[in-house]
């Protein structure tokens, strides 16, 4: 494993017993702590990461697991840090396969007893690859119903990382939000072409806003300082921003990982292939997403609208639109 990799190794230990980790079986809340590897190839401070280290920090701190992991990893070293978990010990693997997807495939094969649950746009693979997608367009929606409401000039605009399908479908869903209640509203879209570069994203809302944009969707963390700067609204994705912006961002369209966490737990602590795919976890109406707000920025009238929707999806009653070619 290179310098940077071993310098950017951090580790948490816990022991204790199991706390409110209903989802998981009995079985694995009796054994002992499952030994766990995050790698993550964004700092833990990007948002999407921040999902994943969140929920194994606190799944660590329950005594549920032990939790190492790497972050900054580059896709040049990610199968290395991979194989040096793997032959650590390490009985489940977190991590990411977007940019290194045959060759996390093929460490996978090399090491049939290690469990590896990664972040894909491809399919789960034999016993041991098990894959899920940031499916978070449910609130995405959600916060495009709100935003379409709330535009004086009639033009949004979303700032994306890679036009991957997950990212395609996250931005596609914001603006068929915005659609549903304003279909003569111009959608602007920007890919910064990495997925952590705060300074580049802020570039990319700044000219979306000169362009007309007075409402923004950050898919990118860095999104809603352009939205500070120039005092306009913004839609935070993952986690929650109005804390750091409270009076920026409005609406978060969010993202849990601790269901597809336990998922991947208990299948490991039950001695079953974890070779399928865990998406369905992370969505609204099985509680692995939502969308959360401040009242009273919209309009009354388009709050009303978009809880009546929120509550049809998570009856199952309404299915947002999974669209991922890439938005224009």
């Amino acid at each position: 494993m290179t310098n940077e990799i071993m310098l950017s190794r951090r580790t948490v230990i816990a022991s204790g017993i199991a706390l409110g980790v209903s989802a998981l079986a009995p079985a694995a809340r009796a054994a002992a702590p499952l030994k766990v590897a995050g790698i993550h190839a964004s700092p833990v401070e990007n948002a999407w990461n921040s999902c994943l280290h969140k929920a194994l920090q606190d799944a660590a701190k329950e005594g549920v697991i032990e939790y190492v992991f790497s972050e900054g990893v580059s896709g040049t070293d990610y199968p290395r840090a991979m194989r040096e978990y793997a032959e650590q010990g390490n009985k489940l693997i977190i991590g990411e396969a977007y940019a290194v997807e045959k060759e996390a495939r093929q460490v996978a094969a090399d090491y049939p007893d290690t469990a590896f649950v990664l972040g894909s746009s491809g399919e789960a693979a034999g016993d041991n690859f098990g894959v899920f997608g940031t499916w978070n367009h449910d609130g995405a929606y959600l916060a495009g119903m709100l935003a379409g409401k709330m535009t004086k000039s009639n033009v949004v605009g979303s700032v994306g990382a890679i036009p991957i399908p997950e990212v395609n479908m996250l931005i596609n869903a914001f603006a068929a939000g915005v659609k549903a209640v304003n279909p003569d509203c111009k959608h602007l879209v920007s890919f910064i072409g990495t997925f952590f570069d705060p300074p580049k994203a802020r570039e990319a809302g700044l000219a979306q806003i000169d362009a007309g944009a007075d409402v923004l969707f950050g898919e990118r963390i860095g999104t809603a300082d352009a939205a500070k700067e120039r005092h306009i609204k913004s839609v935070g994705s993952l986690i929650d921003y109005t804390p750091r912006y409270p009076d920026t961002v409005f609406a978060n369209a969010m993202w849990y990982f601790r269901p597809i966490l336990n998922a991947a737990i208990a299948d490991v602590a039950a001695g079953k292939p974890v070779g399928r795919n865990y998406t369905a976890y992370g969505l609204m109406k099985d509680g692995g997403s939502d969308i959360v707000y401040v009242k009273g920025v919209a309009p009354a009238e388009a709050e009303a609208a978009m809880e009546k929707v929120r509550a049809d999806i998570k009856a199952g009653t309404f299915e947002v639109p999974k669209m991922m070619d890439q938005p224009k």
